[in-house]
């Protein structure tokens, strides 16, 4: 924070940041693999568009946030790190103000231990998801959900339905009967030799592209479009991908049950390729912990 690399319990941000009273925050996630970024250059790229779309100035480089990552990381001395970039819309400089333009835009980053979004031996057995009926995705003409950001209202609604309901997370549908995403997490169809991922009311991610990557590779079509609830609950296979986790197979979603009730094949077979490219140089950016400034 403020170009100093210091323990996450002591970073805050001021009550009266819009931030905070307004989530008017646009961010990114990269993972930390083995001691190296994976796909860096993307989850930079993102959030440099990010910031275009969301309006923000931060003062700083593309080239200048990929330096204060390696340098916190390096100091944090995590071998596997979930690693956030953010920009906040700050305080208005005029105070009273209501507009965004006079907000004075503030870059932080923050990197905990590997996050996983579901647990790893929860993926490898299949996740039960339930597909809220009372929750539907924020419309992307309220809140463009290509720019990364902090509206978790629709998905934390969807959390306590699913957890109260005994399911390990939530997809949530549009209003036109399309499934669309969940928390932190893309979704995926196979249906015969066919992958079909929403291309309308979701994140572009990156390990999303990683997985219609890997899959192509595979021989298999891969298809960015509207995925149907109906269509999706008529699929082979189901599975998620997130940068906490990778591919994360679905055994169930409701009462629609999947694969006989465990992981897919296909899916399993994908998420061990995922893992296998972390450690493909041409994917990592290695982390200079030898030179790491003391937080």
């Amino acid at each position: 924070m403020a170009g100093d690399v210091i323990p996450i319990h002591e970073a805050k941000i001021g009550v009266t940041d819009w931030g905070l009273t307004h989530s008017d925050i646009v961010y990114d996630v990269v993972p930390v693999r083995d001691g190296a970024f994976f796909r860096l250059p993307d989850y930079l790229s993102r959030f440099a568009q990010s910031l275009v779309e969301g309006r923000m100035d931060v003062g700083i480089t593309t080239e200048g946030i990929a330096d204060a990552l390696h340098c916190m990381v390096a100091a944090s001395g995590l071998q596997s790190a979930y690693v956030a970039m953010v920009a906040a819309r700050g305080t208005p400089m005029i105070p009273g103000s209501r507009d965004p333009r006079e907000c004075a835009n503030h870059f932080y980053a923050w990197c905990v231990p590997y996050v996983h979004v579901i647990k790893p031996d929860v993926a490898e057995a299949g996740a039960d998801v339930l597909l809220s009926d009372d929750v539907r995705r924020i419309p992307e003409d309220s809140v463009d959900p290509t720019v990364k950001n902090y509206h978790w209202g629709d998905f934390t609604r969807g959390l306590f339905e699913a957890k109260d309901k005994g399911f390990e997370t939530v997809l949530l549908a549009d209003h036109a009967g399309n499934a669309t995403e969940g928390p932190g997490f893309n979704l995926f169809a196979l249906k015969g030799q066919t992958v079909i991922t929403p291309e309308r009311g979701v994140l572009k991610g990156i390990t999303r592209r990683t997985v219609m990557e890997m899959a192509a590779a595979e021989g298999f079509t891969v298809e960015e479009r509207a995925l149907p609830v109906s269509e999706l609950m008529e699929a082979d296979e189901v599975f998620l991908s997130s940068s906490g986790g990778g591919v994360l197979p679905v055994r169930r979603i409701n009462d629609r049950v999947f694969s006989n009730g465990s992981a897919g094949p296909v899916a399993l077979r994908l998420r061990q390729r995922y893992y296998e490219l972390t450690a493909d140089p041409a994917y990592r950016t290695e982390i200079a912990y030898e030179q790491a400034i003391p937080a």
